[in-house]
């Protein structure tokens, strides 16, 4: 059985890049992290570390158990967080990740319930998009994160996702122009230039002009979704924005129309239920929060 000392050194590398760094990390010895490393690969029976001038880079043996060993020790820390919770929620800590216009505004008003219900229960929250938000669920750095996904995209290994509710998308142009009225026909938009966001919003932007008839010119790419707004109401282009974006923050120069489109909101943990009730309190406070949202 492999030791997790010796895991724990080669996922210590694995994230820093070299043996002086990972012993700095875990506060040991580069001796010890040698040591390690050695016997790991005695244990393994492979070779799981190069040398490349004066440094190392790990085999793709090594990558892929150091992966593994990620998912290992992040499960374990996952336990020792849940077997420390109460499950009287008179205290107990959870981390949180959010995309950014979902951190504007679900999670403060969420923060605010659950000072009142559970005033024990402390929260912190980091702020990531959804492929950073699971990579974080994974390695146990995190307990929850909020975090969305378009229609058709298929859910990450090992990630269960609940939703939330639907955040509709909008079509958002200079308010100078004025838009023709009834339903949006994004075609008539064919021939300006567009503004996108996100790897995964620039994909169903994309996918939303291709059933229109055409392939967008992308102007500009910002995950700013304040920057972005800037962009169109100095007529530089026209986007699509979900609802929380601007939510959160909507130009006094753009309007916006929505379309017969949406993305799911929804909390995501790494692996099945039952979660800790501290996980349990933050997740149903961020749900009554979106349904008024909704």
């Amino acid at each position: 059985m492999i030791d997790l000392r010796r895991l724990e050194a080669l996922v210590a590398v694995h994230r820093t890049g070299s043996v002086s760094a990972a012993a700095a990390h875990l506060h040991y010895g580069q001796p010890t992290i040698s040591h390690h490393l050695r016997r790991l690969e005695a244990e393994t029976g492979s070779v799981l570390l190069q040398r490349v001038g004066r440094g190392i880079r790990l085999t793709p043996e090594g990558e892929r158990l150091a992966r593994r060993g990620e998912e290992i020790l992040g499960l374990l820390a996952r336990a020792e967080a849940e077997l420390a919770a109460t499950t009287s929620l008179q205290s107990g800590r959870v981390r949180l990740a959010a995309f950014p216009s979902g951190a504007a505004t679900l999670v403060p008003d969420a923060l605010a319930l659950l000072a009142t219900r559970h005033p024990g229960v402390r929260l912190d929250l980091v702020e990531a998009e959804p492929p950073e938000a699971y990579e974080l669920l994974r390695s146990g750095e995190i307990d929850l994160a909020l975090t969305f996904a378009y229609p058709e995209q298929p859910e990450p290994e090992q990630i269960t996702s609940v939703p939330v509710f639907d955040d509709p998308l909008h079509l958002v142009t200079p308010a100078s122009a004025a838009p023709p009225s009834g339903p949006v026909d994004l075609g008539a938009y064919a021939e300006s230039g567009w503004i996108t966001g996100c790897e995964r919003c620039r994909r169903e932007l994309l996918s939303l002009c291709a059933e229109a008839g055409f392939a967008p010119a992308i102007a500009f790419a910002s995950d700013d979704y304040v920057a972005v707004q800037s962009l169109v109401a100095s007529g530089l282009g026209v986007t699509v924005l979900p609802g929380l974006a601007l939510r959160a923050h909507q130009h006094r120069d753009v309007v916006r129309r929505p379309l017969a489109a949406h993305r799911r909101v929804q909390l995501s943990t790494y692996g099945a239920p039952p979660r800790p009730a501290v996980v349990d309190a933050v997740a149903a406070a961020i749900t009554e929060v979106g349904a008024r949202v909704s």
